[in-house]
């Protein structure tokens, strides 16, 4: 009756072999489990997944097999507003979007000012004023291959400005659902040393010393292994991460539970002069990036996350920043990064099959040595292998 659930399991990439399979029948036979299917799950897990970094392969195949996959569409249902709003939305053909002119950052500014003493009223739709849809360069809702974002929320990511003060979410450290399999990788990373005062009672050492005093005790202490690996991670925050909260909370919180010596601060889009800890303080608790350059040692694993997805200007260009005008550009903090602490590499959110799309990925990905993996479990193992040499 199992047979098909062990082929299912094979389907799914989870390295069940027959040897396990009949282990689990034999314990299955013997009774060793009530009738119950929350426990012929552990039972099942227990005997035929090898390695824990399965186990969310399993538990997907396990819920496909005996409970299914319910799509449930109620025809009677509502159409959202949302919905009926965007439907008047103007949407461009490819070849409308390609006519569409860059004006460049400095003719932006000078194009925004000369609007902000002109304009009087609300447009929507047009080409030039600041307002909704259409293709200015100005406003929110549109289409325009760069320009500054006043009010509203983004759609195409193309804004090289932002104006409004926006607000951002702290990732969740604590978070413990499907971290399993992201701190086996980043446990590649740990090394442990025995450091400070002898407290811990040295077993072996104490047989030993036992055993070459006749017998009579000779307790033998030692000082605690601990996890002398040192890591900072700077986390990119707001934007665009917005989609990618939940795989960055994981990746954070495995990362806080495996590394004890683990310091992090925010940042959003690209480095600059300064970094936060709270991002509900972050206009009043800021970290001088010099500062947090100074603090730490060269041996320091140094970790970016982020998915380096924004306008090229904020990575090369001073005053590039979305939020402020910031004096050097974000290019030169990243240079400075990469020679203090010669163990770097960044972390990636974005799928990797669409990093060629995005210019401002390739960039940052020569600024760090091509040292940028995407946050999965493969990428995560040749990031460890890369900061544990």
């Amino acid at each position: 009756m199992l047979i098909d659930f062990f082929y299912a399991l094979r389907d799914a990439k989870v390295p069940v072999t027959i040897k396990e399979f009949l282990t689990l029948l034999e314990a299955m036979q013997r009774q060793v489990i009530l009738p119950s299917l929350d426990e012929f799950y552990y039972l099942a897990r227990l005997t035929l997944v090898k390695d824990e970094a399965h186990f969310d392969k399993f538990d997907r195949a396990f819920g496909m097999y005996f409970k299914g996959v319910d799509a449930v569409f109620d025809e009677k249902a509502e159409i959202p507003l949302d919905w009926l709003l965007k439907r008047f939305e103007r949407e461009l053909t490819p070849e409308q979007r390609a006519a569409l002119e860059k004006l460049g950052y400095d003719k932006l500014q000078q194009r925004l000012e000369e609007l902000l003493k002109e304009q009087k009223g609300r447009h929507e739709g047009g080409n030039k004023w600041i307002g909704t849809g259409g293709t200015s360069p100005f406003g929110n809702g549109g289409t325009n291959p760069e320009g500054i974002r006043i009010g509203g929320q983004g759609r195409n990511r193309t804004a090289v400005k932002v104006w409004e003060q926006r607000s951002y979410r702290d990732y969740d450290d604590e978070r413990e659902l499907g971290t399993r399999n992201i701190k086996v990788a980043l446990r590649r990373l740990r090394r442990f040393a025995r450091t400070g005062a002898a407290e811990e009672l040295a077993l072996d050492d104490t047989i030993r010393a036992t055993a070459s005093n006749a017998g009579y005790l000779d307790i033998r202490m030692q000082p605690e292994r601990k996890n002398r690996i040192k890591v900072v991670m700077l986390l990119d925050v707001g934007g665009s991460m917005d989609d990618h909260i939940e795989r960055v909370e994981e990746l954070f919180s495995a990362a806080k539970s495996e590394f004890k010596n683990m310091e992090f601060y925010y940042f959003h889009n690209c480095v600059y002069d300064y970094l936060w800890k709270n991002n509900h303080r972050r206009h009043s608790e800021r970290f001088p990036t010099w500062d947090v350059l100074r603090k730490y040692p060269p041996d320091t694993r140094l970790l970016f996350v982020g998915d380096a997805t924004m306008s090229p200007y904020e990575v090369l260009a001073p005053g590039g920043s979305v939020e402020y005008n910031n004096e050097e550009a974000g290019a030169e903090w990243l240079a400075r990064f990469t020679s203090a602490f010669p163990k770097f590499a960044w972390l990636n959110p974005e799928p990797e099959h669409l990093w060629e799309y995005r210019q401002s990925i390739a960039v940052i990905k020569q600024i760090m040595n091509h040292r940028m993996f995407p946050i999965t479990l493969e990428g995560l193992e040749r990031t460890m292998r890369l900061l544990s040499k």
